[in-house]
């Protein structure tokens, strides 16, 4: 069984993976000064739907070589579309998929693009 179908490369994920711009200070953390920029470290992936959260997690360590620390998952079901066609009124649906948030450790970085 092949668990990670594609990693999700969105401006969202990016975001999420990218070091935070500005992150949200406490009153205490404003008067000591301003602490330095963190990375949120976690990137997203399509897995597959009868995986767990085990074997996503061994599944990133082996393909990617890196550290996982907490392995998030999210199933979507799929969604009605319809529309109007010549031939008359068309349904149908979305495909049903499930997705995983994988925070690596500290230092650890996956580069989707280096492929490309």
């Amino acid at each position: 069984m092949n668990i990670i179908v594609k990693p999700l490369i969105s401006e969202k994920m990016t975001r999420i993976s990218e070091v935070a711009a500005s992150p949200k200070l406490t009153y205490i953390q404003r008067k000591k000064g301003k602490p330095e920029p963190v990375a949120h470290n976690r990137y997203g992936f399509v897995v597959d739907k009868r995986a767990n959260k085990i074997e996503i997690k061994k599944a990133v360590e082996s393909f990617y070589n890196v550290k996982v620390i907490d392995v998030n998952t999210m199933n979507y079901s799929g969604k009605v579309k319809s529309r109007y066609t010549k031939s008359g009124f068309l349904t149908g649906r979305t495909n049903a998929f499930k997705k995983a948030i994988v925070t690596l450790a500290e230092g650890d970085v996956i580069d989707f693009y280096a492929a490309i």
